[in-house]
């Protein structure tokens, strides 16, 4: 079982940046690939990007690359999600998951709101 907790959520501008993070309990964080979903009001949610177990992969969706970057630190059990260049239609409640593979996401968040500004 693995427990994720995200954070750095909030309210920005467009063009400018916030940086999300996900704390997962356990010692076999470094075990899971990890995920960012995202959800705006009214939508599917959707793929944002992932990083394998090791880091050594990383995906985006079209929509994010060249301004979000997805890292993680298995040190301290954490997923992050830098997101500059930011646009209104990055609104949503985003969500982290971690999977086997970057295709199956097993557990998951309860999310944290962003919200841009334009």
């Amino acid at each position: 079982q693995v427990h994720l907790v995200e954070s750095g959520g909030g309210l920005v501008q467009a063009g400018g940046s916030l940086r999300l993070s996900c704390v997962a309990s356990g010692r076999t964080f470094s075990r899971y690939a990890m995920d960012w979903f995202r959800q705006a009001p009214g939508k599917e949610r959707e793929f944002v990007a992932g990083i394998s177990w090791s880091g050594g992969i990383t995906n985006y969706a079209e929509s994010v690359k060249g301004r979000f970057t997805i890292s993680r630190d298995n040190a301290k059990n954490t997923v992050y999600l830098q997101m500059n260049s930011m646009k209104p239609e990055d609104t949503a409640v985003y969500y982290c998951a971690a999977g086997l593979s970057i295709a199956t996401m097993t557990f998951w968040g309860q999310g944290t709101q962003v919200t841009v500004s334009s």
